[in-house]
Parts: structure tokens; sequence; C-alpha cells
């Protein structure tokens, strides 16, 4: 189940300094129960770090552990591979498995799978190099916005005096000058000026484009023109008025554009999503099975697997940044697996993922636990959002059983769909409350055993009515 926290993890230990043990510590703030598999990321995360303190020679030949999670859905299949990439901060991609097809029918090459982890990597570097920038850069938009707001004169620099000459009067509308520009400075950054227009000079994105059809498919394998042809089209601009707020963040993204070097971002993104990339292959049961003859549904699930193989196995894949290798990218498979199971894959990719993991289906102790332990917990979020009506929320710990135990019981009688049943179960037990929110008088409203059963029983007996509403 997908739990988020606020903040983010910048004060969290180095990845040389997380032990296995570790690892799943952290792990655990977001992820109820599944020891197990946490256990398995731990060490194929500590694997990773370990080869890249081997020689080259030795740490090229060591490929890395790949994982296959088996086990239904909302059980935190997803959240642990997104968690653990966040530890981390490897780029991460989480991609449906039956969304790729064999070449010949319709849908996704699975080279774009990489192209995809190349995306998110400079996404992430670039982010990284902004926020090193982010100083200079609103030094440089502010000294640029000053200077649509007062222009200069002329003369910036204060005349040197040479022995013998008069003061022509230069020296002294400088000063002025330099006064009038720290007083507008002063009031810029206090928001006075905000609605204040200033005329900007901004480029002009609209320009031609194209995309090239190749063997890989015409996915992000789009050139811009003036890229290829930077002096046929030079850098036009276009002059538009905007309010102060509105020119001073465009400037800022501008003088980042500016001092951020973006062939240093390529390269770095590159070696990262080569080293630390993490793909997550959800609902790959869905792709498992032999192919029966007599065409079908199934004709392209075994192509499809031979299509993946090669990314597994380790390839170079282009990108329009460059070549990328998947040799060391650490690929997670998950799924449901109730129909097929992990031998039905064929042969060759099972050997690429050595290690299997079952997740096993969450007991109304964990649904308990999921509402109460997490940092963002479901309970907690609510208690928020009616706090800002003035309301407050609380729960009793019988209340917290009664949701867990309707939980688990709908799940069984219906589908089970783990965690994300505590979902539509707070959304129908809230709902009178989250709707009269504003109108109520009353302000201090307390959960109990008696207002879930009141609110839920009805539902949950009614096998029908559960199954659309619940």
């Amino acid at each position: 189940m997908v739990f988020y926290l606020p903040e983010n993890i910048e004060n969290a230990p180095s990845l040389d300094d997380l032990t296995p043990r570790q690892i799943v510590s952290e792990l655990d703030k977001y992820v109820v129960g599944q020891a197990n598999a946490k256990r398995s990321v731990a060490v194929a995360l500590r694997n990773r770090m370990r080869r890249q303190k081997l020689a080259p020679e030795l740490a090229d030949d060591i490929l890395p552990k790949n994982i296959i999670m088996i086990g239904p859905t909302g059980v935190g299949k997803t959240e642990i591979a997104r968690r653990l990439a966040r530890l981390t901060n490897s780029p991460f991609l989480k991609v449906e498995a039956s969304r790729f097809t064999e070449v010949g029918y319709v849908g996704r090459d699975v080279e774009s799978m990489i192209r995809d982890l190349a995306e998110v990597s400079i996404d992430m570097v670039r982010e990284e190099k902004v926020d090193e920038v982010a100083e200079k850069a609103e030094q440089n938009a502010e000294e640029r916005l000053l200077d649509l707001l007062l222009p200069p004169p002329p003369v910036m620099r204060k005349p040197e005096k040479v022995p013998g000459e008069t003061d022509d009067g230069r020296a002294a509308s400088y000063e002025q000058f330099k006064r009038t520009r720290e007083k507008l400075r002063a009031q810029l950054r206090e928001g006075k000026l905000d609605d204040r227009e200033v005329e900007v000079d901004m480029r002009d994105r609209s320009m031609p484009s194209f995309e090239v059809i190749s063997s890989q498919g015409v996915e992000e394998m789009d050139i811009n023109i003036k890229d290829i042809l930077p002096g046929l089209f030079g850098q036009r601009t276009k002059k538009r008025r905007l309010h102060v707020a509105e020119a001073m963040e465009y400037l800022i993204q501008e003088e980042e554009n500016r001092l951020i070097d973006m062939d240093q971002v390529t390269r770095t993104a590159v070696e990262r999503a080569e080293q630390s990339g993490i793909i997550f292959l959800d609902e790959i049961d869905k792709i498992a099975g032999r192919e029966r003859g007599g065409g079908g549904p199934d004709v392209s699930r075994e192509g499809v697997q031979r299509d993946i193989l090669p990314i597994v196995e380790g390839t170079a894949v282009n990108t329009r940044y460059g070549m990328v290798r998947t040799d060391h990218v650490l690929f997670i498979a998950a799924g449901a697996f109730h129909v097929s199971k992990p031998s039905d894959l064929i042969p060759e990719l099972q050997g690429r993922f050595p290690i299997r993991v079952e997740l096993h289906t969450l007991t109304t102790d964990d649904f308990i636990r999921i509402l109460k332990e997490p940092k963002s917990a479901l309970v907690k979020q609510y208690i928020a959002l009616l706090e800002t009506e003035g309301i407050k929320l609380t729960f009793s710990d019988e209340a917290l059983g009664e949701i867990a135990r309707f939980a688990a019981a709908v799940n069984e009688a219906t589908e089970n769909i783990g965690a994300r049943r505590l979902h539509t179960i707070m959304e129908k037990l809230l709902d009178e409350i989250s709707f009269e929110g504003p109108d109520l008088k009353k302000k201090v409203v307390r959960i109990d055993a008696v207002y879930v059963q009141k609110q839920l029983t009805d539902i949950v007996k009614n096998q029908d009515l559960s199954r659309y509403i619940l």
C-alpha cells in the first residue's frame, strides 16, 4: 500500500552507511509487514553498493540480483520498490508489462522503458543542479529585473578622478542611481512591486519540430529543428508584458538554464541510470504463459517475454542522450500470479530473476497497523482534512479495530484489493461528516465502534451492494 511522507529524505544516511538491517528499518516506516520482501530488496541494494567498491574489471561481471515479488494487489509491492529508489536517490520507473507487445502488434516498444528511465534520470540530475545554482540564478534574475524597472544610465561605472579635473556631475548621478536602485531592490524583495508590469524578451518556443520514425518506433525520438540548424532559425524572441512576480519567476528559470551545463547533466544522468537505475515491472504475470497454438490473445505473450529478455539480460539502447546500457539496471518484477505462476515464464527470463519472494495477504492486525503507524496514515490524513473546517475528529481504538475487520471481511467476500480497501471503507464511513462538515454545529466528532457499525454493517451484509460501494 502507498504511504507518502511529506518530508524528503535529504537527512537520510548515505548509501555506504546503510546496512541491510537499516534499509529494512527505513522501509518499515512506509510499508507494514512483508519482512521477507524488504529483506530481499535490502540485500540486492547492499550488493549493488558492494559491487561499486570492486575493481572495474570484476565489477562489470557482477550482475544485479533481479527480484520477482509474488502477491495480491495492495500489499506493498510497488511501494517497497519506490521507497527503495527514494532511499538511494536512484532513478525509478514503474511500467506495466502488459503495455508491451511483440513487434507488429499494437502497443509500446519494450526499449521505451529504458528511454523513459533516461528521462527520469535527466530530470533528477537537473533538479539537483538547479538546487546548486538556485541562489546565483535568483541574484542574476533580480539584477535583470531591476534593469527593466530602472534602466541603467549610459555610464554604469563610477568615473575615475583625474588630478585637476572638476566633478561634472556624472559621479553624483551615478551615486543617485545606485541609491534609487537599492530602494527598488528593497521594495522588490518585500513584494511591493509585484503588481507592476515590465516588458520581457521571451524566447519563442513555437518552432517547427518533427519525429524520426526508426526501427525503435517514434517514442521519445522527436528532434527539434532549431537544435539541428540553430544558425538557420537563430534565437527568436518576442516581447511580452508581465507582472513583476511572473517576470521574476521566468527570469529565474532562464538563468537556471543558462547556468546549468546540460552536457554534464546528460553524462551524469546516463551513468546514474546505468549504475543505479531501478525498473519495476508490474503485472509480469499477465505476460506469463506459453503459446498454445490456434492464435488468440496468448499469441504475443511469449514474444513479449523474448523482447524483454535482452533488456533484462543487458544490452545497449539508443536514446536521445546517447546509448544507455542495461547490464546493471536492477529489475524488480511483480505480479499476483493467481492464474499463472513464475515457472510459466520462459526459462531464459526466469534465470534473470534469481530472487523470488512471496508477499502475504494482509490480515486484520495489519490493517490496524496501517491505519495507525505510518506518519501519513489514512486516519491522520482525514483528521488533518477535517481540521481545515474547524472539526476535531478522533478515532477510538475499538473503531479502528472495526474498520480493519470490515476491510478484511469485504476483501474476503469480494475481490481482494489489499490495503486499498481501507480507502473505500474510510470514504464511506466519513461520507456524512465530510458532506456536513462546514455546517456542523458540533465541531468535536468522535468515531467509535458503534458509529462504524451503524455506517457499514448494512452495506457489508448486502453482498451485491458491497461489490459496488466497497
